[in-house]
């Protein structure tokens, strides 16, 4: 089984994990030449919904309809489509795969790793670690480096 952090590009085509690389690495050296939009992509990224909130509102939002439709038709055959969605949620947990993955990986949707990534790097870029191997309370400011 596949680390929490690996499942979903263990689970995602080579050369679509290769570009969210690349689109990561872009990004950082376009704030790198211009620091003063990086608190603004910060802001961005603190929006930015990971994979794993996509298919959460995905799966709900087929689940809630087929209850819904089940109980307003009359048809039970419609409650088949909440069991097969918690299926593929369990699936999902359990394997980092289920079939919306491909889908929202190719629009671009990235893991909560990737996202972290790209955030670190640009803090690093803004100086938020300079100075903490001299700091006197170290700890204490690794963890205000890393919650900025």
């Amino acid at each position: 089984m596949s680390s929490t952090r690996e499942r979903v590009p263990a689970h995602t085509d080579e050369e679509i994990n290769r570009r969210i690389e690349r689109q990561i690495e872009r990004r950082v050296r376009y704030y790198a030449q211009h620091h003063e939009q990086i608190a603004d992509r910060l802001e961005e990224l603190d929006e930015e919904w990971d994979i794993e909130r996509a298919i959460e509102a995905n799966a709900s939002a087929i689940a809630f309809t087929g209850v819904a439709l089940g109980v307003t038709t009359g048809n039970r055959r419609w409650f088949a489509l909440p069991a097969l969605v918690t299926g593929f949620l369990f699936q999902h947990a359990i394997q980092g795969w289920c079939p919306p993955i491909p889908i929202l990986r190719r629009l671009g949707y990235r893991t909560s790793y990737e996202i972290e990534q790209e955030r670190q790097a640009l803090k690093a870029l803004r100086g938020d670690f300079d100075g903490l191997a001299n700091a006197p309370d170290q700890p204490q400011a690794a963890l205000r480096a890393a919650r900025a």
